[in-house]
């Protein structure tokens, strides 16, 4: 079952063409990484995934219902309303740098949206949170707040917000380049668990080897466009020239 289908998406930022007619799809279960150098795109195609950016043209789709759609008229529609709300249920999105409130709890930082935005009910909502702050390793950190964290476990907080919501698919934006290379590690870790628990993932990240690991699929984007995109193996091997320079000293490890 194909979770997000993006069709034909084009964004510009003036007359900077950021992403040029990109297509792709996330099926339930999969992980792809998105890498390539900096201002390929990358970040821009998950914000536009995530309604965090709106798509000059093209549809994004998911679980079959659109999400936004280019009309007979050339202009872009978004969905409104509960069809959006319902549309938005179905992603969450763990940011570069954490985006925590820093007026809230950890446990209110995880707990406000899934309250006031899907209005579950509390109790469930606390229990749902204590559970992911335990498999985070954050049990301790309930009543902190964020200035008192590490970056690594703010990030894992983000991460715990994100499922809180209870989402079909994860988009991380490279979660770990704010992070030293000990606190990568560690978040890179609650990524491979994930991985095991067959979490749905779109994963743009700078760390070649764990793309390559936990990835099902892996797109090479530059200048706006899809380079290549295929296995991590045959990625890896690949004959493409740009594909090969960019890897570097990555390719055939």
């Amino acid at each position: 079952m194909k979770i997000l289908e993006m069709n034909h998406i084009r964004k510009s930022f003036g007359s900077l063409d950021v992403i040029k007619d990109i297509s792709l799809s996330v099926s339930e279960g999969e992980i792809l990484s998105i890498i390539g150098p900096s201002g390929s795109g990358k970040s821009t195609i998950l914000r536009c995934a995530t309604m965090l950016e709106t798509i000059d043209s093209g549809e994004i789709i998911y679980l079959g219902e659109k999400a936004a759609f280019t009309s007979d008229g050339g202009n872009v529609v978004y969905a409104k309303g509960e069809k959006a709300k319902k549309i938005n249920s179905n992603f969450g999105l763990v940011f570069q740098n954490f985006n925590l409130f820093p007026h809230y709890s950890v446990l209110k930082n995880i707990m406000d949206a899934p309250i006031h935005v899907q209005k579950r009910d509390k109790a469930e909502v606390l229990e749902t949170s204590r559970a992911l702050l335990k498999k985070m390793g954050l049990s301790d950190k309930e009543n902190y707040y964020p200035c008192q964290l590490s970056g690594g476990q703010q990030q894992r907080v983000s991460i715990a917000r994100a499922l809180c919501m209870k989402p079909k698919i994860l988009f991380f934006d490279e979660p770990t380049s704010a992070l030293d290379p000990e606190l990568t590690l560690e978040i890179l870790k609650v990524i491979r668990d994930l991985a095991k628990e067959h979490m749905t993932m779109v994963i743009v990240t700078h760390e070649m080897t764990f793309a390559k690991e936990v990835s099902n699929r892996i797109i090479f984007m530059e200048k706006g466009v899809i380079v290549e995109e295929t296995t991590p193996d045959k990625l890896f091997n690949s004959d493409n020239e740009r594909t090969r320079e960019f890897l570097g000293k990555y390719y055939n490890s």
